[in-house]
């Protein structure tokens, strides 16, 4: 009878309780390879290894290219090596096809992934080459999932970009699920795509520049997620990486559910 009475106190009090807020912190990186001009598959996986990230979003990804510029990575996959290497899940979206392989965007991460997919991005007479939005619906530990994706856009104008932010928005905004998104988006803060494009989203990170590597002058590459409620920045250390033309961004954010 005391265990009976006992249970019952244990049930009323759980029902007067405030029911505690779900949510996860995770470290997110955002990284140009540079096609692997300047570093090693072995280099960026330590890197990434390093961070101990969850999840990393990848531009400028080749799959078994056979670049004069970067011959010590002819016949590579990029995304395969580094899944291995780093023991993480892998998602490629190719954009172009391109020295007898492929050259696109990549998704790494701790989690598992339920789905994705690879929508390209508007191409007009203004731009230089095809670029691609790549999203993951991550599952997390705790049987929640959130949305990620990675994204390359054109750097020759701000016209062709502003395009892209647009199906960017179109697509991940209508998402009932937390969104992140990494990327290289070869816009400075104060441009149209960034400033009023970006706008419904939270800058996810330190907002130092992140190009040229080794005296990093603009900033063009950046996480943000979305809704703004369901993210909280907890910390975005200053990187000092030169294993590519870019810094990486990096932080610890944490979703609010």
């Amino acid at each position: 009878m005391k265990c009976l009475y006992a249970t019952l106190f244990l049930l009323i009090l759980s029902f007067q309780l405030p029911a505690q807020q779900l949510s996860d912190t995770l470290k997110i990186i955002s990284y140009n390879l540079r096609f692997g001009e300047r570093a090693s598959m072995e280099e960026f996986a330590e890197y990434i290894k390093a961070q101990d990230a969850d999840l990393v979003a990848l531009q400028e990804v080749d799959i078994k290219t056979f670049r004069e510029r970067a011959p010590q990575q002819n016949g590579k996959d990029f995304i395969g090596e580094l899944a291995h290497m780093t023991g993480m899940f892998a998602a490629f979206g190719k954009t172009i096809d391109y020295a007898g392989g492929y050259y696109g965007i990549g998704i790494l991460s701790k989690y598992p992934m339920s789905a994705t997919e690879r929508i390209l991005l508007p191409f007009t007479d203004n731009g230089k080459e095809q670029r691609a939005l790549l999203v993951a619906n991550i599952e997390l530990a705790n049987d929640k999932t959130i949305a990620f994706a990675s994204t390359h856009l054109d750097y020759t104008n701000t016209e062709e970009r502003q395009l892209q932010v647009n199906l960017i928005n179109e697509i991940l905004l209508s998402k009932s699920i937390p969104v992140l998104i990494g990327g290289d988006f070869n816009a400075r803060p104060a441009s149209i795509e960034i400033s009023e494009g970006m706008s419904s989203w939270s800058l996810l990170d330190n907002q130092e520049p992140t190009s040229p590597a080794k005296e990093a002058k603009y900033k063009i590459d950046y996480i943000f997620g979305y809704p703004k409620t369901s993210w909280k920045l907890l910390s975005a250390p200053t990187q000092t990486s030169l294993l590519s033309d870019h810094l990486p961004v990096v932080a610890e954010v944490k979703v609010i559910w």
